[in-house]
């Protein structure tokens, strides 16, 4: 990303002039934000969207009000400024970095985490602000009043159209790609989903909101099917492409001239903006009793500018809401906080892990409860969550008399397990002082049976540094992952899909006629084929 931003800084039309802007670029560079939309709407299912809704809605309503009231405020008393200048001002510094953002969580598998999930909530309401913005900054820029009467018009538009697209995506939408399935074509499979990315962004731009979110309602949509996995491989060069593309427009917008000849103006309003969005975040999250850690880490990730108040902005000169000295000293100021957004939440990132750490070291009477659970223990198994899985895997080892020590974050779920006699005690095993409390360095194996795949993954690494060799058997919902998690230093890799799909496959031959140790003998067969731990037992013919 910042190569990128360099590239456009150094080659636009304020460094060498070697590449020029055009509203042709831009255009089709913004399609870099339309298919990040949609990979991230392949993250969030429809399901999980409603349970985030309260993410969406709480601390996105309460960081676009805050920021913009407290940017508008510092605008107009600060700078002089008019109340509508102000307004104007306020919306667009309110605005965060998508494409910046949801890329780094991506990549550093934090989209589902406690932070990830509250930035993207934040996220997400901006980009359904975008619209009602869109329609008033124009309405403030004409004479008369029809403000209210329009920004009304603008939420009933946009509730009926994401209502009928939802509707018919979940309909429809899954019957194209059987029928395109069927075909067996991977060409055609992609020009699909090209197509119905296109569409539903052209959809909701021509209804007056922005291509972005038809984008994310579209993925979204795809990933209540079976094809999300197929799809999201496909659509990912596309969609690093033009995101690179994107950058690069960014770039070429920073007037490095102008930069030097204000650069102590635009040093305070960078230190503003970062500052004073980070301490908005700080401020929400305090209130809603967040940790400290999580806190800095989402104040972080939302404490830069973004691309739709790059528009908004943009709008607002079109519009002569603000005067070319506001717009240049503001444009200036978020290009900057987007390229120094990166090291800000990498920074973050580390600090709260240092943070953390202190954290959970002082807080003995967790790790006190679960170094009392573990102290007798020795050459025994630690169990990373508790749910079916896991006490199916607890049952197993009792049979042996194989000790076991459990952990979950669910209090009610511990308090049943405790309720039976079960070793299940409060703790996050992807803490390191958590697992060293379990009696890691004495145990004899680590199941995870964690459904996350992120989640996995980090305490495999944990694991993994902490105790290199030990076996670590992990669980997974379908095959796509196992390459991957024993990338990350995994044992064995259990898919469910799998095992399940044995059973039923056995109990299919059966009833089809087939000798009932003629199908377990196929069974055995291709357990054999797909676990390197087991292989001399289902090769043997020992039952």
């Amino acid at each position: 990303m910042l190569a990128y931003l360099v590239i456009g800084i150094a080659l636009g039309p304020h460094g060498l002039a070697l590449l020029s802007e055009s509203a042709a670029v831009s255009d089709f560079a913004e399609f870099g934000i339309v298919f990040l939309m949609f990979s991230i709407g392949l993250e969030f299912s429809i399901k999980r969207l409603r349970a985030m809704q309260k993410l969406v809605f709480g601390f996105g309503s309460a960081q676009m009000a805050i920021t913009a009231l407290v940017t508008g405020l510092a605008t107009h008393y600060g700078y002089g400024q008019d109340w509508k200048s102000s307004i104007a001002v306020g919306l667009a510094i309110a605005m965060s970095s998508t494409a910046i953002v949801a890329r780094m969580l991506s990549e550093s598998f934090d989209l589902h985490s406690r932070s990830g999930r509250q930035t993207m909530g934040v996220l997400l309401f901006q980009d359904l602000a975008v619209v009602p913005c869109l329609i008033l900054l124009p309405a403030l820029a004409a004479p008369g009043d029809g403000l209210l009467s329009a920004l009304s018009l603008a939420a009933v538009q946009a509730t009926l159209v994401l209502t009928l697209l939802i509707w018919l995506g979940q309909k429809y939408l899954g019957r194209v790609f059987d029928t395109v399935a069927r075909h067996r074509s991977d060409e055609l499979l992609v020009l699909s989903t090209l197509w119905i990315v296109v569409g539903l962004s052209y959809l909701t731009a021509v209804s007056g909101l922005s291509l972005a979110l038809g984008a994310f309602v579209g993925g979204m949509l795809i990933s209540e099917t079976i094809y999300r996995h197929q799809v999201e491989a496909d659509i990912r060069p596309f969609r690093d492409i033009l995101l690179g593309l994107f950058f690069v427009t960014i770039g070429m917008m920073l007037d490095l001239h102008f930069v030097l000849a204000n650069a102590h103006k635009l040093l305070l309003a960078v230190v503003l903006l970062i500052g004073g969005k980070a301490a908005v975040m700080l401020l929400i999250t305090w209130a809603t009793k967040t940790p400290l850690v999580t806190s800095l880490r989402t104040a972080a990730q939302l404490a830069q500018a973004g691309e739709f108040g790059l528009v908004l902005i943009e709008l607002a000169r079109q519009l002569n809401l603000i005067s070319l000295g506001v717009f240049q000293i503001t444009l200036s100021a978020m290009l900057i906080s987007m390229f120094v957004a990166p090291f800000l939440i990498s920074r973050a990132a580390k600090l709260s892990v240092d943070l953390g750490r202190g954290d959970w070291a002082h807080n003995t009477t967790v790790l006190q409860e679960v170094a009392v659970h573990s102290m007798d223990l020795n050459q025994h198994v630690v169990i990373c969550g508790f749910g079916r899985t896991g006490e199916r895997i607890a049952e197993f080892l009792a049979l042996e008399n194989i000790p076991f020590i459990a952990l979950d974050a669910d209090p009610q779920r511990i308090a049943r397990a405790k309720a039976q006699g079960l070793n299940v005690v409060f703790g996050n095993a992807d803490r390191p002082e958590v697992l060293q409390a379990a009696g890691l360095a004495r145990a004899r194996a680590v199941v995870i049976t964690y459904p996350d795949v992120h989640s996995a993954e980090r305490v495999i690494r944990i694991v993994h540094r902490s105790r290199p060799g030990i076996p670590i058997v992990v669980r997974t919902a379908d095959d796509k992952d196992v390459a991957r998690l024993k990338a990350a230093g995994a044992t064995e890799v259990i898919p469910e899909v799998l095992e399940s799909g044995l059973l039923i496959a056995a109990e299919t031959l059966v009833h089809a006629g087939v000798p009932m140790r003629k199908a377990i003998l196929h069974v055995r067969s291709a357990r054999a084929a797909r676990y390197a731990s087991l292989r001399d037992y289902y090769d043997s013919p020992k039952k």
